[in-house]
């Protein structure tokens, strides 16, 4: 389903002019950054539609630090605050909120399919207090897997490395072993509850090296992912992720959604809110479009050749 229902809110819709200022509760399972701030692609885009930080808008932050038994507690404290909204970034975040709160509006970005993992019954009519943007985990995850494969071409075995306490990644992971069948592509699960588990995870690399891998990316795996990136350069394994910013950061490719762009779609979906819409009436969306990442460096550290019609369908080639 297009997003355009959403984005096509008109310049002129700014923040009323009521001397209201909104309360926004920011819920994340992932550790706190050094400013303790909500992301800035968000501010920026609610900014952008007139919800200016300190003066139309606030943010209440909470960040469970991996833990995932904080994040009831977390989400009971932001409801105790009176915010008008809040804003889950993740399934277990997303399931606390709904958990704290049946009434209170519930925005919810980067939770996988959200049918699936049990958050609403239907995309077209959430109903009850939540919506936000879905994740087409099953297309997706057989499309990173054929891109490999292009790149890979003789790749046989494949190793995959996801958060497997968190119901929407093990989903991802499940999706990847459904299009290896297809494929004929063996799989080596690499399943992480916490980081000392990316220990256990890469000594399993070492006893047996797989062709390739792929990470699937959660608060877990991102909070982590130097390690991978790093191991996966040193032992020459061709690896794919989910989003740009992993490839700009020294990995070799990535396909899917821009964070930055689930910003800008959540921040229309809290402006339409705070402008009286219910959110049960409004459809869960998908990202309006997916982006090709290739590290051409990383590709000759590796000795791999990609191919041109590859090179040509990427949305960004770093060199």
């Amino acid at each position: 389903m297009a997003a355009g229902g959403l984005l096509g809110l008109p310049l002129g819709a700014r923040a009323q002019q009521t001397g209201k200022v909104w309360r926004v509760g920011f819920l994340s399972k992932a550790a706190r950054p050094p400013d303790g701030k909500a992301p800035e692609s968000l501010r920026n885009a609610l900014e952008a539609l007139g919800y200016v930080e300190g003066k139309d808008i606030v943010y209440e932050n909470r960040w469970a630090e991996l833990r995932s038994e904080r994040l009831v507690p977390l989400a009971t404290e932001l409801v105790a605050l009176r915010v008008d909204l809040l804003l889950a970034m993740g399934g277990g975040p997303a399931r606390a909120a709904q958990q704290a709160s049946s009434t209170l509006p519930i925005v919810v970005v980067n939770a996988g399919d959200m049918v699936e993992v049990g958050l609403v019954g239907s995309l077209a009519r959430p109903g009850g207090n939540l919506t936000g943007i879905n994740d087409q985990s099953a297309a997706l995850s057989a499309k990173r897997l054929e891109l490999l494969k292009e790149v890979v071409p003789t790749a046989t075995r494949v190793a995959v490395l996801w958060n497997a306490d968190d119901r929407g990644m093990t989903l991802r992971y499940q999706e990847i072993e459904r299009a290896a069948r297809v494929l004929h592509i063996g799989i080596d699960p690499l399943g992480v509850r916490e980081p000392d588990d990316f220990d256990v995870a890469l000594t399993a690399m070492d006893r047996v090296r797989p062709d390739a891998l792929m990470m699937v990316t959660d608060a877990l795996t991102n909070l982590n992912r130097r390690r991978v990136i790093d191991y996966v350069a040193t032992h020459r394994i061709p690896a794919i992720y989910e989003f740009g910013g992993l490839v700009r950061g020294g990995g070799l490719m990535s396909y899917g959604g821009d964070i930055g762009e689930n910003h800008k779609l959540a921040a229309t979906y809290i402006a339409r809110i705070f402008k009286g819409a219910k959110p049960g009436d409004l459809p869960i969306e998908q990202p309006n479009r997916y982006f090709l990442f290739i590290n051409l460096k990383v590709a000759q550290s590796l000795g791999l050749r990609i191919p041109q019609s590859l090179l040509l369908r990427a949305d960004e080639v770093i060199e």
